[in-house]
Parts: structure tokens; C-alpha cells; sequence
């Protein structure tokens, strides 16, 4: 039974947080609305069609009818014969255990309570039905779960907006510096991400159009500079009288890198480049330590939304890329590198840079075959978490892409390649070498996540990329 569901990943915490609330025990199950994104969310990754682990498939009727290695995982009907309810229950200390208490948070109750309910009354699954992967949940909080809380405490500590109504520009110092930054509220709303077929320059990623709703946020106004990212690279630059010292230094700090990370094109004022997700995100808890103010990577539909503001052309200023030149740095009118922040036209929304410029890393799985599996219309603040370190989804094209790929709609995936110059072995957790024309902004959502959601986007995908 253990080496069927040795690699049975997390996901389980994050339906947690899905609205499940109590069982009745009487209820009927909807396996639609309630067994789906348990198997989507948790056993898909390693249990889909890609090398199923234990020769196991529970993505389809016939896979679970099928079993794996051990034999059958489902008895209809019986769910105290069915492994796949009872290793969720078994005591923590056993090898059987799931999921396993180094991958994720144990199941709630409520959550056994729907398989095993569900099997009881037949563990039936539709037929012509195909699950996909969806959310992966990294259980680790990230380098000390203490110094998690400790943040967090702080976050929830500090005064913030109640509602949207509420929420308004601001600029912060970082403690102990003189380096500010600013952002900007983004108004929640319902969009349709992706790209329409007649799009001049449409790419197959960019479909089918999906109806999508996001929750207000603030956005920062540009991409993060290098005066802001080198006090995370360089701790040592912190001033004596930074009160947010003692969580903050807890963070892990990217090691030294090899080369002069700007490459020559300059760093004061200009977009930090060349960094991983990881190390994007690590400077995303960094920056929530030493500002009480929860910040984080934004996902793909975030993304998009701010960058087209409203709008529905191709680019957040109409359809005509003669326009390109006033609002983004390409590759006709940046000289063969990047710029500093701020320089062109804003969005409608004031945003600047979100066409060219440095491309800009999401939260989110890249998916090259586009939406047609990972996008249901409706979705409400759409996360794909990541289910491995390549590719990873990166938008709003560079100082070196041709002007098709600073559309709105435009998705692009991290790649090994990005890597190539690096001589460490392994290869450095922090830094693209080859990605000089890659950067981010953050977001800092208006609802403040969990302690245990924080940890989530904090470590998000995996983190020796």
C-alpha cells in the first residue's frame, strides 16, 4: 500500500480554505463540487497519466476501477476497505499515513468525511470524465515556521483597509533605508483572460477565453528596482536603527552572486533582473517581515487583469502597436537593454512597464498547451500552483521581444536554458543567468491570508528550481 501512495503530493490544506465547512452525514455527496478538487488538488500530480506513481491512475473511472500495483484503492460501498479513505485516517506516526506529514497538513475531518461518505454510496465517478492536476500545496511555512508566525503576527498587527472602499495609493520606506516604493489599489472585477482568435499575433497558450473574477489588490506601480532588491541580496546594507531587524535577518538571504548581476546596463533606478521564482518570493517574505504589510508574487489572472486595466485590446492602450514606442521598452527602441522604471506612459490604471521593459515572473504553473485544461470559466481568483520547477509562468515581454509578445494576453515559461552560464553545480537556487531580461512587481492583496496561506505563497512551486 505505502509505495501506491509514497508520492501522493499536498493539496488537501489548501481545500481547506475552499468552503467546505461540516458534512451532515446524510448528505449526498456531489462528486462534482466536492470529491473533484480533493483528487485535482492532491493525487492528480502523481496519480495522472504522466508515470503514474505505484501504476496507479486516479484521474479517470477506469484508473480507480483499474487499482494499482497493490490492487484495488476504492471498494464501492465499503469505505473501511478502500485505501484510498483509510490512509487519510491512520495515525500519523504510520508509514501509511496521507498524506504524508512531510508533504502537506493532515486531512480535516470534514474532508475524510467526504471520501469516505462518498465511497459509501458507490464511489461512483462519471464516465467521460478526466481529472487534471491542478493546486500542489507546499506544507512548509518556509525556513523557520517560528519566524513565519513572528512575521505574521506582525502583519496582522498593523493597521490596514477594511474594504475596497478604503483602499488607497500608498509609498513606503523600507525600515532602516531611504528606499521607497509605491503602490497602487487595483479595483476587483470580472475579466476574460486569454485572447480572442482574431488578436493580431495570438498564440495557442493564450486559449480558450476564460471568464475570470479577481479580488481587490494593490499592485506595485513599477518593477522592483535593484535599490530595493539589493537590500535583500546584501543584508549587510540594513541601517543599526531598522526596527524590523530581528524577523526580517531570519529570512534566508540569497548567497553572493558570481557575475555583476546588472550586466552593465545599470542599477539605480533600474528593474533587478536575472532572479528566480524562488528567490522572488523569498524577497516577497523578506519585504512582509520588514513592512508588517503581507506581499507576494502575483498569479497569471492577476497579472493580466492590472495590465489590461479595463480594457479588451490587444494592448492596454488599444489594438495599434505603433503606439508601442510611448508606452514600453522593445526590442526596436530599447538599444539592447533595459531601462529605468517609469520612463513611458502608465496604464489606464497607472502602471508602468507592464509592456516591456523586464518580463515579470507569476505565481503560476505554465502550462504551454494553454487554458483547455486549467481554466474553468467562473473561476474566482485562479491560482495553478506549481506542480514542477519548469516551466513557470512569466509575462508582459522585455527590452529584447518584438512588439506580438508585449500584448496583454502574452504567456511565456521559465525554462532549464535559463540557467546555462551558471558554472555552480548544483546549479544556484537564486539567480537566471541567462534571464537578464526577467524581473517582478508584487501584489499585497486587500484580504489578508492565513498564516498557513502566507507560507503557501511564500514558498510557492518548487524551491530548488
Amino acid at each position: 500500500m505505502k509505495h501506491i501512495f509514497t508520492s501522493w503530493t499536498a493539496g488537501f490544506g489548501l481545500f481547506c480554505g475552499m468552503g467546505l465547512g461540516s458534512l451532515p452525514v446524510s448528505a449526498a455527496i456531489d462528486f462534482d463540487s466536492q470529491v473533484k478538487p480533493i483528487l485535482e488538488n492532491t493525487c492528480i500530480r502523481c496519480h495522472g497519466p504522466e508515470k503514474p506513481k505505484g501504476k496507479l491512475r486516479l484521474d479517470s473511472a477506469a484508473g480507480i476501477a483499474k487499482g494499482g500495483s497493490s490492487g484495488p484503492v476504492l471498494v464501492p460501498g465499503d469505505p473501511d476497505k478502500s485505501p484510498l479513505y483509510t490512509a487519510t485516517v491512520l495515525p500519523p506516526t504510520d508509514d501509511n499515513f496521507m498524506p504524508p506529514k512531510d508533504k502537506s497538513d493532515p486531512l480535516t475531518k470534514e474532508q475524510s468525511e467526504v471520501l469516505r461518505q462518498w465511497i459509501k454510496e458507490g464511489g461512483k465517478f462519471p464516465e467521460g470524465v478526466t481529472l487534471v492536476a491542478r493546486k500542489v500545496v507546499v506544507a512548509n511555512l518556509g525556513d523557520n515556521a517560528a519566524n513565519d508566525t513572528e512575521i505574521y503576527q506582525k502583519i496582522k498587527d498593523s493597521p490596514a483597509p477594511a474594504t475596497a472602499a478604503e483602499m488607497k495609493p500608498y509609498k513606503t520606506t523600507i525600515p532602516g533605508t531611504d528606499v521607497a516604493f509605491e503602490m497602487l489599489p487595483i479595483p476587483g472585477g470580472t475579466f476574460k483572460m486569454g485572447s480572442p482568435a482574431t488578436e493580431a499575433g495570438r498564440k495557442p497558450d493564450e486559449s480558450p477565453q476564460h471568464e475570470v473574477t479577481i479580488s481587490p489588490f494593490w499592485m506595485e506601480k513599477c518593477e522592483v528596482t535593484w535599490n530595493e532588491f539589493e537590500l535583500f541580496m546584501y543584508p549587510e546594507l540594513k541601517q543599526a536603527n531598522d526596527p524590523s531587524r530581528t524577523s526580517a535577518d531570519a529570512v534566508t538571504h540569497p548567497t553572493r552572486p558570481y557575475v555583476e548581476m546588472s550586466f552593465g546596463m545599470g542599477k539605480d533606478g533600474f528593474p533587478a533582473i536575472s532572479m528566480t521564482q524562488h528567490a522572488a518570493n523569498t524577497y516577497c517574505k523578506w519585504l512582509s517581515a520588514k513592512t508588517g504589510h503581507f506581499y507576494r508574487l502575483p498569479t497569471e489572472a492577476e497579472w493580466e487583469y492590472a495590465c489590461r486595466a479595463g480594457t479588451t485590446t490587444a494592448y492596454s492602450f488599444g489594438n495599434d502597436a505603433a503606439q508601442l514606442p510611448n508606452y514600453g521598452w522593445f526590442e526596436a527602441n530599447s538599444d539592447s537593454k533595459y531601462h529605468k522604471v517609469g520612463e513611458k506612459k502608465p496604464n489606464p490604471w497607472g502602471l508602468y512597464d507592464m509592456h516591456g521593459n523586464v518580463a515579470e515572473w507569476t505565481l503560476d504553473q505554465y502550462f504551454p498547451a494553454g487554458y483547455t485544461q486549467v481554466a474553468p470559466t467562473g473561476a474566482v481568483d485562479p491560482w495553478i500552483r506549481s506542480t514542477k520547477p519548469y516551466p513557470q509562468a512569466v509575462r508582459g515581454g522585455s527590452w529584447q521581444d518584438d512588439p506580438e509578445l508585449l500584448r496583454s494576453a502574452v504567456r511565456r515559461g521559465s525554462s532549464k536554458m535559463w540557467k546555462v552560464q551558471d558554472p555552480q553545480l548544483p546549479k544556484s537556487i537564486w539567480y537566471h543567468t541567462d534571464a537578464q531580461f526577467l524581473g517582478f512587481r508584487i501584489v499585497r492583496p486587500l484580504k489578508l491570508p492565513t498564516l498557513e496561506e502566507a507560507g503557501k505563497y511564500w514558498t510557492s512551486g518548487v524551491e530548488k528550481d
